[in-house]
């Protein structure tokens, strides 16, 4: 028994409770207090409640006041004894908290302002001054008595006063109180079995509300629970998830294939990261369909005019950091053509653009992209397709806005009506395949192909209320933040 709980069973002894451990054992803080009373608790010697009550502490600035008198109150002396005071003379005179005063005595209709002077208020008699309320107010502080909630509340606005929690508590005898603490026992052991003393000991009760160790293990981060909500809907559309993996590609495949003219600004390094070792890489096994590529950019194909200039070999074999997932698409499509047939394909990874980073941008990020491959499909069986993917997220007030892509035509910006922001915010991109780039692998001209995409940290963020995306990702991401945020539901209140 500790010389504390001691004297918690001694006092109890003689008064039968104790109102307030504060008041008994003032030199003690809460916190010794409280372990020792668990600790006779737990024994059934007594029973606690805790007693919570604010505590108003005054700043080294409100000392001063007490002291000296308010900054309103000093600067009403000063112009009293002067009869007037310059405006530039307050911070003189007064302080730094000149400025302070002045605003407060004019609040109380003690001084007004005579051109460039500060007088007394005509109201204000300087042989017989108002009381010093705000030093009042401290000294009552001080001393306890001040009870004025909406006082208390101004005074802290003016941070002359903090407020601090004090615990303390009331006891009172438990059905098992003495003055004398046995040792229980807290587990069985195989001696105690042998020798039959566990018949007589006494064991210490198991406490079912007790908290074991938390134990140590990781947690998934918020994009990786919503990475795994969307492959989820796209596997319940019926897609299968094409291999992404791959972070590093060839122009060819990242831009050649997909028609961005090697002029094109995505292409420059300050749009993109190419690398320097290796520089560049081999040509691709299929030599006809690099032809197609070619002769499509330079003379045109497929019903295509071409865009007409040199097409380069060297700037198509060049290696990239992939800056869009439709790279993984142009590939897996490349293979379809080999066995045309319908499919349903979803990729979600990481892409690299070379773009200043700030709260809505990363030079890494992720990207959803889902292809639907099929007969005589249409524009109509695209919008169709993206009202029932994102209703799945629980967004259902879609609007559609005509835009460019170099591979796809028609293409379409998807929009949703943000609650929230009280405005349509774009969610996505869509199109058609062109028929150029899908007929150049080999497929047939009857089987087109939908695309669309759409970022994952977006819905992310908004999933999660966070407002800059460094905070998602990077060296300033919370592990609490990850650790303490649920699975994501993608279709309860995505949109609000």
């Amino acid at each position: 028994m500790s010389e504390l709980q001691l004297r918690i069973l001694q006092v109890l002894e003689k008064k039968e409770t104790i109102e307030n451990t504060k008041v008994e054992f003032p030199e003690l803080d809460s916190q010794t207090v409280q372990a020792a009373l668990n600790s006779l608790l737990a024994r059934a010697k007594i029973a606690y409640k805790t007693i919570e009550k604010e505590q108003c502490n005054l700043t080294e600035e409100a000392q001063d006041i007490v002291k000296n008198g308010s900054h309103e109150f000093r600067l009403l002396e000063t112009i009293s004894k002067l009869q007037s005071l310059k405006i530039a003379e307050v911070s003189n005179v007064l302080g730094p908290a000149g400025k302070m005063g002045q605003g407060k005595a004019f609040k109380n209709g003690w001084i007004s302002k005579n051109g460039d002077e500060l007088i007394l208020n005509e109201k204000i008699d300087a042989a017989n001054l108002p009381a010093d309320e705000t030093a009042n107010e401290l000294k009552q502080i001080e001393q306890g008595t001040l009870t004025d909630a909406k006082k208390i509340t101004d005074l802290k606005k003016r941070k002359l006063v903090t407020v601090s929690k004090i615990l303390s508590f009331s006891v009172s005898k438990g059905p098992e109180f003495s003055l004398k603490i046995e040792k229980f026992e807290t587990d069985i052991t195989s001696e105690m079995v042998i020798n039959g003393s566990w018949e007589q000991a006494n064991f210490k009760p198991y406490n079912f509300n007790s908290e074991g160790v938390a134990p140590d293990s990781g947690a998934l981060h918020p994009l990786n629970k919503v990475r795994e909500e969307f492959r989820q809907i796209f596997f319940s559309l019926g897609f299968s998830e094409m291999p992404s993996n791959q972070y590093v590609d060839t122009g060819f495949w990242n831009f050649d294939t997909l028609f961005v003219p090697q002029q094109h600004p995505a292409r420059d390094l300050q749009d993109t990261f190419y690398l320097k070792d290796p520089l560049v890489a081999g040509k691709p096994e299929d030599l006809e369909y690099f032809a197609n590529i070619k002769k499509v950019h330079e003379e045109g194909a497929y019903g295509s005019i071409g865009y007409r200039y040199p097409w380069k070999e060297d700037e198509t074999l060049r290696l990239v950091l992939r800056t869009h997932t439709t790279a993984i698409s142009s590939q897996v499509l490349k293979q379809l053509a080999a066995d045309p047939k319908p499919a349903r394909l979803f990729s979600i990874d990481r892409v690299f653009r070379n773009e200043a980073v700030d709260a809505t941008h990363l030079a890494e990020f992720h990207q959803v992209e889902g292809v639907i491959a099929d007969y005589d499909l249409t524009l109509g069986d695209l919008i169709g397709f993206m009202e029932d993917f994102f209703a799945k997220m629980g967004v259902h007030d879609l609007r559609f806005k005509p835009t460019y892509n170099p591979y796809t035509e028609p293409s379409l910006e998807i929009y949703s009506w943000h609650q929230g922001l009280g405005k349509w915010v774009e969610i996505g991109n869509s199109g058609m395949f062109r028929p150029e780039m899908l007929e150049s692998m080999g497929l047939p001209k009857n089987l087109r192909v939908l695309g669309y995409g759409l970022s994952l940290e977006r819905p992310t963020m908004i999933k999660y209320a966070v407002s800059n995306i460094r905070e998602l990702l990077g060296h300033k991401v919370s592990l609490d933040f990850i650790e303490s945020n649920p699975a994501a539901r993608l279709d309860e209140d995505l949109h609000n």
